[in-house]
């Protein structure tokens, strides 16, 4: 083989060398580097200007970038917000979403007027143009022609459905329908004593976690992940949520999927 016969061989395998590099890089980096970018996405939502003042407090205590990351919301998605109450999290949630996506926040008809006045203000704003408010029941939560949701987030009120006129087994079932195969339903709540089940839901505000799991579970869920970032182990959980106590409260965050 002639010397310049090598050389363009030499020239092909080195190319042919970095190709390969540049495939097992995008391969190994892309995924890093979109979690960094959704990140930044929702450091940039939650730092958005035209957040309220009581929002803002709100995040103190709640630390919202840990639920987004967690739920995951991306634009273009369809998204129910259960017992919305006054709608922190719906805007969060559909902030996330936007432009091309909505979200769905549920509440009863017979919500607390200061709540609902919170979230009709809400609609009215620009960050608000994609909510879309429900006054319907926790077992009934939807209309007949919206369904195939990305995601479903039930934030804090699970509970009370306990000792409301809710039938709790119905409304799971009708959120595995909302859902499309593969979507999300992230459940949050104020966690109660082992034992407890759901008798603690009037007096204390809680629901044992594994009781709610089950529930849950039945309808047809896949349990997926449980979030620990509002654990407080040192709760001792035998007294009320309401009104707020000046200490810790132990929350459990858990993710289950509808499968494919």
């Amino acid at each position: 083989m002639s010397a310049s016969a090598r050389l363009r061989n030499l020239s092909h395998a080195k190319t042919g060398a970095l190709v390969v590099a540049a495939v097992f890089a995008a391969c190994f980096c892309a995924p890093h580097a979109v979690a960094q970018g959704s990140a930044a996405d929702y450091a940039a939502i939650i730092a958005a200007a035209d957040r309220t003042d009581a929002d803002r407090q709100t995040d103190q205590r709640r630390d919202p970038l840990k639920l987004l990351d967690f739920a995951a919301p991306r634009p273009g998605m369809t998204v129910l917000d259960m017992g919305a109450g006054g709608g922190y999290s719906t805007e969060l949630m559909a902030r996330a979403v936007a432009p091309s996506g909505v979200v769905y926040g549920q509440n009863p008809a017979d919500q607390g007027e200061r709540a609902k006045t919170r979230f009709e203000a809400r609609g009215k704003t620009p960050a608000g143009k994609n909510i879309v408010a429900l006054a319907r029941p926790f077992d009934d939560p939807l209309p007949s022609d919206v369904h195939d949701l990305d995601l479903i987030t039930f934030l804090f009120f699970y509970h009370d459905t306990t000792y409301m006129a809710v039938d709790r087994a119905e409304m799971n079932r009708k959120l595995y329908a909302a859902l499309k195969p593969g979507g999300i339903l992230v459940i949050a709540d104020h966690s109660a004593r082992p034992g407890d089940g759901t008798s603690v839901g009037k007096t204390f505000h809680r629901i044992e976690e594994s009781a709610l799991r089950h529930e849950v579970e039945t309808a047809g869920f896949k349990f997926v992940a449980a979030g620990d970032f509002w654990r407080h182990p040192e709760d001792s959980r035998d007294f009320s949520i309401q009104p707020p106590p000046n200490k810790p409260v132990d929350e459990f965050v858990l993710k289950f999927q509808k499968p494919n």
